[in-house]
């Protein structure tokens, strides 16, 4: 099946980001992170990761800063509620992080580390499991949804990590 949007991976990235699945505006937008509320772009530069707030069209550009962005469910999109059950690929997922090895994965919201881990809660920060020699991170979602649980500390933690 047809990815709604292409992974953006190389070998040797300081993080890879992975969200749940692409949301509309993002599936309609061919982009990542392009809903208006969501403050990824936003979010990526506050925590000194990009040196600019990047605009969801250039997300390809994000291998420049060292960093990854994928979805556990590749072939759907919409919100969480949305997705169904069948579309998560938690070992796809595996497979891509154990083939590019990046220092850590950032799971952006609580819903695709769950799916991924197969698990009905997950705690916000770094895990204590990881996938080969990746660190693994469960952040708050940018998603403007969630804006009620948002917060950044744990956005600076995986910042602080990739940096070291």
């Amino acid at each position: 099946m047809r990815h709604i949007l292409p992974d953006v991976l190389a070998p040797g990235l300081g993080v890879v980001f992975c969200g749940t699945a692409a949301g509309a505006v993002s599936a309609r937008k061919g982009a990542y992170y392009a809903g208006p509320g969501n403050r990824f772009w936003h979010t990526l530069h506050q925590i000194g990761l990009t040196s600019r707030c990047f605009e969801p069209a250039e997300f390809a550009r994000v291998l420049e800063c060292g960093i990854g962005l994928t979805d556990v469910a590749k072939t759907v999109s919409g919100s969480d509620r949305e997705l169904p059950r069948h579309a998560f690929d938690s070992a796809g997922l595996e497979r891509k992080i154990r083939q590019f090895c990046p220092r850590a994965l950032a799971f952006n919201g609580k819903r695709s580390a769950s799916e991924f881990f197969h698990r009905k809660t997950v705690q916000y920060g770094r895990q204590d499991v990881g996938i080969g020699e990746t660190v693994v991170f469960v952040l708050p979602s940018t998603s403007g949804a969630a804006r009620k649980f948002w917060d950044a500390t744990f956005w600076f933690e995986v910042a602080r990590f990739v940096q070291s």
